[in-house]
Protein backbone atom coordinates (compact mmCIF):
# COMPACT_ATOMS: atom_id res chain seq x y z
CA UNK A 1 0.00 0.00 0.00
CA UNK A 2 0.82 3.59 -0.75
CA UNK A 3 0.84 5.41 2.56
CA UNK A 4 1.22 9.07 3.16
CA UNK A 5 2.51 10.27 6.48
CA UNK A 6 2.01 13.77 8.01
CA UNK A 7 4.71 14.36 11.29
CA UNK A 8 6.77 11.72 9.62
CA UNK A 9 10.07 12.65 10.88
CA UNK A 10 8.74 13.05 14.67
CA UNK A 11 8.95 10.67 17.78
CA UNK A 12 6.48 8.78 17.04
CA UNK A 13 6.37 9.01 12.62
CA UNK A 14 9.99 8.42 12.24
CA UNK A 15 9.37 4.86 14.41
CA UNK A 16 6.10 4.23 12.26
CA UNK A 17 7.90 4.92 8.78
CA UNK A 18 10.87 2.45 9.88
CA UNK A 19 8.06 -0.34 10.67
CA UNK A 20 6.33 0.40 7.30
CA UNK A 21 9.14 0.53 4.73
CA UNK A 22 10.41 -2.94 5.51
CA UNK A 23 6.78 -4.26 5.64
CA UNK A 24 6.29 -3.56 2.28
CA UNK A 25 4.75 -0.37 2.18
CA UNK A 26 5.40 2.85 0.34
CA UNK A 27 5.53 5.37 2.67
CA UNK A 28 6.12 9.60 1.67
CA UNK A 29 6.08 12.18 3.90
CA UNK A 30 4.01 14.97 4.11
CA UNK A 31 5.98 18.34 5.38
CA UNK A 32 6.51 21.70 5.42
CA UNK A 33 10.07 20.81 4.17
CA UNK A 34 11.08 20.73 0.82
CA UNK A 35 10.76 17.02 -0.42
CA UNK A 36 13.85 15.03 0.36
CA UNK A 37 12.59 11.97 -1.33
CA UNK A 38 10.71 11.93 -5.07
CA UNK A 39 7.83 10.82 -3.58
CA UNK A 40 7.47 13.17 -0.65
CA UNK A 41 4.97 16.32 -0.41
CA UNK A 42 4.97 19.96 0.74
CA UNK A 43 2.49 21.32 2.32
CA UNK A 44 1.30 24.49 4.42
CA UNK A 45 -1.47 24.05 6.41
CA UNK A 46 -1.49 27.81 7.86
CA UNK A 47 -1.87 28.74 4.01
CA UNK A 48 -4.16 26.01 3.06
CA UNK A 49 -2.07 24.63 0.48
CA UNK A 50 -1.90 20.75 -0.35
CA UNK A 51 -1.67 20.02 -3.61
CA UNK A 52 -4.43 17.82 -4.36
CA UNK A 53 -2.92 15.38 -7.47
CA UNK A 54 0.19 14.91 -5.24
CA UNK A 55 -1.68 12.72 -2.79
CA UNK A 56 -3.98 10.74 -5.63
CA UNK A 57 -3.09 6.68 -5.58
CA UNK A 58 -2.46 6.43 -2.12
CA UNK A 59 -4.57 3.61 0.47
CA UNK A 60 -3.95 5.27 3.13
CA UNK A 61 -3.23 8.91 5.13
CA UNK A 62 -1.65 8.62 8.83
CA UNK A 63 -1.84 12.33 10.17
CA UNK A 64 0.46 12.88 13.73
CA UNK A 65 1.25 16.35 13.05
CA UNK A 66 1.01 19.16 15.79
CA UNK A 67 2.21 21.38 17.63
CA UNK A 68 3.69 20.52 21.11
CA UNK A 69 1.79 21.06 24.37
CA UNK A 70 5.08 20.10 26.65
CA UNK A 71 5.44 24.36 27.02
CA UNK A 72 4.38 26.79 28.77
CA UNK A 73 1.03 28.66 27.42
CA UNK A 74 0.89 31.94 26.19
CA UNK A 75 -2.09 33.01 24.81
CA UNK A 76 -0.27 32.80 21.18
CA UNK A 77 0.84 29.20 21.88
CA UNK A 78 -2.50 28.01 23.20
CA UNK A 79 -3.58 29.42 19.59
CA UNK A 80 -1.08 27.48 18.02
CA UNK A 81 -1.58 24.24 19.35
CA UNK A 82 -5.17 24.79 18.40
CA UNK A 83 -4.63 25.58 15.02
CA UNK A 84 -1.59 23.48 14.17
CA UNK A 85 -4.13 20.89 14.66
CA UNK A 86 -7.47 22.04 13.28
CA UNK A 87 -6.10 23.63 10.40
CA UNK A 88 -4.12 20.81 9.41
CA UNK A 89 -6.65 18.04 9.50
CA UNK A 90 -9.35 20.08 7.96
CA UNK A 91 -7.02 20.69 5.19
CA UNK A 92 -5.86 17.01 4.70
CA UNK A 93 -9.66 16.04 5.06
CA UNK A 94 -11.16 18.45 2.69
CA UNK A 95 -8.16 17.42 0.18
CA UNK A 96 -8.67 13.64 0.12
CA UNK A 97 -12.46 14.21 0.31
CA UNK A 98 -12.36 15.91 -3.29
CA UNK A 99 -10.02 12.97 -5.24
CA UNK A 100 -11.44 11.01 -7.69
CA UNK A 101 -10.15 7.72 -5.96
CA UNK A 102 -9.60 9.05 -2.44
CA UNK A 103 -8.16 6.48 0.63
CA UNK A 104 -9.68 4.05 1.78
CA UNK A 105 -8.23 5.02 5.68
CA UNK A 106 -7.67 8.43 7.13
CA UNK A 107 -5.57 7.56 10.41
CA UNK A 108 -5.81 11.02 12.60
CA UNK A 109 -3.84 11.36 15.53
CA UNK A 110 -5.98 12.36 18.33
CA UNK A 111 -5.25 12.16 22.48
CA UNK A 112 -6.80 11.16 25.56
CA UNK A 113 -6.62 14.88 27.06
CA UNK A 114 -10.05 15.10 25.32
CA UNK A 115 -11.78 13.37 28.47
CA UNK A 116 -9.97 16.40 31.19
CA UNK A 117 -8.85 15.91 34.30
CA UNK A 118 -11.57 12.80 35.33
CA UNK A 119 -9.71 12.05 38.95
CA UNK A 120 -10.03 7.88 39.63
CA UNK A 121 -13.17 7.43 37.54
CA UNK A 122 -12.51 4.39 34.61
CA UNK A 123 -12.99 5.97 30.96
CA UNK A 124 -13.30 4.04 27.20
CA UNK A 125 -14.20 5.82 24.25
CA UNK A 126 -17.79 5.87 25.06
CA UNK A 127 -17.10 8.23 28.11
CA UNK A 128 -17.81 11.72 27.86
CA UNK A 129 -15.50 14.30 27.33
CA UNK A 130 -14.02 17.04 29.39
CA UNK A 131 -14.57 20.83 29.29
CA UNK A 132 -11.17 21.64 29.51
CA UNK A 133 -9.10 24.05 26.87
CA UNK A 134 -7.58 20.38 25.61
CA UNK A 135 -10.65 18.59 25.79
CA UNK A 136 -12.13 21.46 23.33
CA UNK A 137 -8.58 21.13 21.18
CA UNK A 138 -9.01 17.86 20.82
CA UNK A 139 -13.05 17.48 20.27
CA UNK A 140 -12.48 19.94 17.29
CA UNK A 141 -9.34 18.27 16.29
CA UNK A 142 -11.27 15.16 15.77
CA UNK A 143 -14.06 16.88 14.05
CA UNK A 144 -11.98 18.90 11.61
CA UNK A 145 -12.03 15.20 9.75
CA UNK A 146 -15.32 15.06 8.91
CA UNK A 147 -15.51 16.01 5.74
CA UNK A 148 -13.29 12.82 4.90
CA UNK A 149 -15.87 11.02 7.10
CA UNK A 150 -18.82 12.70 4.81
CA UNK A 151 -17.00 11.23 1.88
CA UNK A 152 -16.98 7.64 2.79
CA UNK A 153 -13.69 7.67 3.78
CA UNK A 154 -13.06 4.97 6.85
CA UNK A 155 -11.41 7.70 9.55
CA UNK A 156 -10.03 6.29 12.73
CA UNK A 157 -8.73 8.70 15.86
CA UNK A 158 -5.89 6.93 17.86
CA UNK A 159 -6.20 8.85 21.15
CA UNK A 160 -2.71 8.62 22.20
CA UNK A 161 -1.77 8.32 25.76
CA UNK A 162 1.49 9.02 27.38
CA UNK A 163 3.87 7.16 24.76
CA UNK A 164 6.81 5.56 26.40
CA UNK A 165 10.63 4.82 24.32
CA UNK A 166 13.94 6.23 25.82
CA UNK A 167 14.70 8.11 22.99
CA UNK A 168 11.76 11.03 22.90
CA UNK A 169 8.85 12.11 24.51
CA UNK A 170 8.04 11.87 28.36
CA UNK A 171 10.27 9.23 29.67
CA UNK A 172 12.98 10.74 27.63
CA UNK A 173 13.00 13.94 29.74
CA UNK A 174 12.79 11.91 32.64
CA UNK A 175 15.96 9.50 32.10
CA UNK A 176 18.31 12.47 33.08
CA UNK A 177 17.28 13.38 36.93
CA UNK A 178 15.98 10.04 38.20
CA UNK A 179 19.91 8.77 36.84
CA UNK A 180 21.01 11.51 38.99
CA UNK A 181 18.54 10.13 41.88
CA UNK A 182 16.63 13.88 42.30
CA UNK A 183 13.26 12.07 40.68
CA UNK A 184 10.05 11.49 42.53
CA UNK A 185 6.33 12.14 41.82
CA UNK A 186 4.79 15.03 40.47
CA UNK A 187 2.39 16.64 42.34
CA UNK A 188 0.05 15.05 45.13
CA UNK A 189 1.27 11.63 42.86
CA UNK A 190 -2.44 10.71 42.62
CA UNK A 191 -3.34 11.74 38.99
CA UNK A 192 -3.53 9.08 36.69
CA UNK A 193 -0.95 8.03 33.66
CA UNK A 194 -2.52 6.68 30.47
CA UNK A 195 1.00 5.23 29.06
CA UNK A 196 1.97 3.16 25.74
CA UNK A 197 5.04 1.65 25.00
CA UNK A 198 5.89 3.37 21.42
CA UNK A 199 6.36 -0.19 20.14
CA UNK A 200 2.23 -1.04 20.97
CA UNK A 201 1.74 2.19 19.48
CA UNK A 202 2.92 1.48 16.14
CA UNK A 203 1.76 -1.86 15.80
CA UNK A 204 -1.92 -0.41 17.05
CA UNK A 205 -1.44 2.09 13.96
CA UNK A 206 -0.60 -1.12 11.80
CA UNK A 207 -4.10 -2.60 13.18
CA UNK A 208 -6.04 -0.05 12.47
CA UNK A 209 -4.71 0.10 8.94
CA UNK A 210 -5.75 -3.45 8.38
CA UNK A 211 -8.81 -3.40 10.38
CA UNK A 212 -12.05 -1.65 9.52
CA UNK A 213 -12.82 -0.18 12.85
CA UNK A 214 -13.41 3.72 12.27
CA UNK A 215 -13.94 6.49 15.05
CA UNK A 216 -12.19 7.15 17.86
CA UNK A 217 -10.16 4.59 19.71
CA UNK A 218 -7.95 4.67 22.85
CA UNK A 219 -4.49 3.97 22.21
CA UNK A 220 -3.16 3.34 25.48
CA UNK A 221 -2.29 -0.08 28.06
CA UNK A 222 -4.61 -1.76 29.76
CA UNK A 223 -2.76 -1.05 32.95
CA UNK A 224 -2.76 2.58 33.91
CA UNK A 225 -0.88 3.66 36.65
CA UNK A 226 -0.98 6.55 39.16
CA UNK A 227 1.85 8.90 39.08
CA UNK A 228 3.90 7.83 42.37
CA UNK A 229 3.57 4.26 40.98
CA UNK A 230 4.96 5.77 37.58
CA UNK A 231 7.77 7.40 38.95
CA UNK A 232 8.58 4.61 41.89
CA UNK A 233 8.97 1.69 38.97
CA UNK A 234 10.98 3.77 36.71
CA UNK A 235 13.26 4.64 40.29
CA UNK A 236 13.15 0.98 40.45
CA UNK A 237 14.31 0.13 36.75
CA UNK A 238 17.32 2.84 37.04
CA UNK A 239 18.44 1.57 40.85
CA UNK A 240 17.97 4.85 41.99
CA UNK A 241 15.96 6.47 44.35
CA UNK A 242 12.67 8.23 43.40
CA UNK A 243 11.57 10.68 46.46
CA UNK A 244 12.06 14.06 45.86
CA UNK A 245 8.97 14.82 44.65
CA UNK A 246 8.16 18.05 42.12
CA UNK A 247 5.82 20.40 44.45
CA UNK A 248 2.46 21.39 42.81
CA UNK A 249 3.70 25.16 42.93
CA UNK A 250 6.62 24.87 41.76
CA UNK A 251 4.91 23.08 38.69
CA UNK A 252 2.49 26.09 38.84
CA UNK A 253 4.96 28.58 38.43
CA UNK A 254 7.29 26.86 35.64
CA UNK A 255 4.25 25.93 33.29
CA UNK A 256 1.20 27.92 34.49
CA UNK A 257 -2.20 26.54 33.16
CA UNK A 258 0.02 23.88 31.13
CA UNK A 259 0.72 21.82 34.58
CA UNK A 260 -2.77 21.71 35.71
CA UNK A 261 -3.98 20.73 32.50
CA UNK A 262 -1.40 17.99 31.81
CA UNK A 263 1.18 17.21 34.73
CA UNK A 264 -1.28 17.70 37.86
CA UNK A 265 -3.64 16.21 35.62
CA UNK A 266 -4.93 12.62 34.65
CA UNK A 267 -6.93 10.31 32.88
CA UNK A 268 -7.48 6.76 33.89
CA UNK A 269 -8.43 5.80 30.37
CA UNK A 270 -8.99 1.71 29.00
CA UNK A 271 -7.90 0.78 25.44
CA UNK A 272 -12.09 -1.02 25.27
CA UNK A 273 -12.21 -1.29 21.66
CA UNK A 274 -8.58 -2.88 21.18
CA UNK A 275 -9.68 -5.36 23.63
CA UNK A 276 -12.69 -6.16 21.69
CA UNK A 277 -11.70 -6.32 17.99
CA UNK A 278 -8.48 -8.77 19.93
CA UNK A 279 -5.47 -6.80 19.79
CA UNK A 280 -2.61 -8.04 22.05
CA UNK A 281 -0.22 -6.03 23.49
CA UNK A 282 3.26 -6.81 23.49
CA UNK A 283 4.43 -4.46 26.84
CA UNK A 284 0.99 -4.09 28.69
CA UNK A 285 2.99 -3.93 31.89
CA UNK A 286 5.11 -0.76 32.82
CA UNK A 287 7.98 -2.06 34.59
CA UNK A 288 8.47 -4.49 31.35
CA UNK A 289 7.71 -1.68 29.16
CA UNK A 290 10.43 0.61 30.97
CA UNK A 291 13.15 -2.38 31.40
CA UNK A 292 12.57 -3.03 27.37
CA UNK A 293 12.77 0.51 26.72
CA UNK A 294 15.77 1.42 28.79
CA UNK A 295 18.16 -1.52 29.11
CA UNK A 296 16.42 -3.65 26.06
CA UNK A 297 15.79 -6.54 28.72
CA UNK A 298 14.15 -9.70 27.40
CA UNK A 299 10.68 -10.02 27.82
CA UNK A 300 9.01 -12.59 30.08
CA UNK A 301 8.66 -14.90 26.76
CA UNK A 302 12.05 -14.77 25.50
CA UNK A 303 11.62 -12.36 22.90
CA UNK A 304 14.50 -9.87 22.63
CA UNK A 305 13.86 -6.13 22.26
CA UNK A 306 16.07 -4.12 19.81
Amino acid sequence: MKIAITGASGFIGHALRESLEPAGHQVASISRSSPRAPADIQWDPERGKLDAGLLEGFGAIIHLAGENIGQRWTPEIKKQIRESRIRGTDLLARTIAGLPEPPAVLVSASAVGIYGNRGDEILDESSPTGSDFLSGVVRDWEAAADPAREAGIRVVHPRFGVVLAADGGALERLLTPFRLGIGGRIGSGEQWMSWLDRRDLIAVIHFLLDSRISGAVNAVSPNPVQNSEFTSTLGKVLNRPAVLPTPTLALRLMFGEMADATLLAGQRVIPRRLLEEGFVFRCPVLQESLNSAIHGIQHSAGEQVE
